[in-house]
């Protein structure tokens, strides 16, 4: 597979991470916890299959073999950081969600 090809898979899976934890988060602010958990799984699945890809091009790396650095490398890289900080920050913001609602009940 190409080096661009290869890429646009982390950037198509940490994409679709983002997506996934900003559903979970309307999910939460209407109170449908449920959903918002699934909707963090498959966050995380996202997140897997990105860093996946992310590791065997290190691991070729390490191989010795040249990786190229490009642009579309490093928005790649910067896609999948922000995606597992945002899923992060979502995931504390519906806990927070859940115990406001418990108290207020």
């Amino acid at each position: 597979m190409e080096m661009e090809q290869i890429v646009m898979q982390i950037i198509i899976h940490a994409g679709d991470a983002k997506t996934y934890a900003y559903e979970a988060l309307n999910k939460a602010s209407v109170a449908d916890y449920e959903l918002a958990d699934s909707l963090i799984e498959k966050a995380n699945e996202a997140i897997s299959k990105a860093h996946a890809v992310q590791t065997q091009l290190l691991q070729k790396e390490a191989e010795g073999e040249n990786i190229k650095i490009s642009l579309l490398f490093i928005h790649a890289q910067d896609h999948l950081m922000t995606a597992i900080s945002e899923k992060n920050l979502i995931v504390e913001i519906i806990k927070l969600r859940k115990e406001l609602k418990s108290i207020i009940k």
